[in-house]
């Protein structure tokens, strides 16, 4: 396969996991120095690999769960500079991890975004004094169900967080 851009190719990965029910991120981006040109990228599953283990001498209340299960999916991809395109030499699809159902998969945060429409209709609703749970709701039913909106209550919140604290002038 190839791609024009880098960010078509990301897209594409996205799109893939969300389908297939796993989440994704990336693993590294090699950038030229002559140019500034991104050269070549690995896309992987987000269970790859392991995680480090906490150096800190501590007791904590609660240990987080270990995700990461070494999972060797990935999409590795290279620039070719004769023709500007990027092309991908690695591939691997096999999981060794239970996947999400379609169900469930919108839940994924690769997968949870709000676009520019809904950002505004988040706004509007703000601005009109909703409450950002029953703005939630309301536009979950307007689009058949809160599965259907591409992001989550604590997303929406999030979102006005951030916005008030953008339009916060120091």
């Amino acid at each position: 396969m190839t791609f024009s851009s880098l960010d078509e190719a990301w897209e594409f990965w996205v799109t893939y996991g969300g389908r297939m029910g796993f989440d994704v991120r990336k693993s590294y981006t090699n950038t030229s120095n002559l140019d500034g040109l991104v050269t070549s990228s690995r896309f992987v599953c987000s269970n790859q690999g392991s995680r480090v283990g906490d150096k800190r001498f501590c007791v904590v209340k609660r240990n987080r769960a270990h995700t990461r299960t070494g999972c060797l999916v990935r999409m590795g991809i290279t620039l070719e500079r004769e023709n500007k395109i990027y092309k991908v030499h690695d591939l691997f699809v096999e999981h060794n991890h239970i996947l999400q159902t379609a169900q469930t998969s919108h839940l994924m945060p690769s997968q949870r975004n709000i676009s520019k429409h809904q950002a505004i209709d988040i706004e509007v609703a703000d601005d009109s004094g909703i409450a950002p749970k029953a703005a939630h709701e309301f536009l979950g039913r307007y689009v058949g169900g809160s599965a259907n909106l591409g992001y989550t209550h604590r997303d929406h919140k999030n979102y006005l967080r951030t916005k008030r604290q953008r339009d916060v002038v120091w």
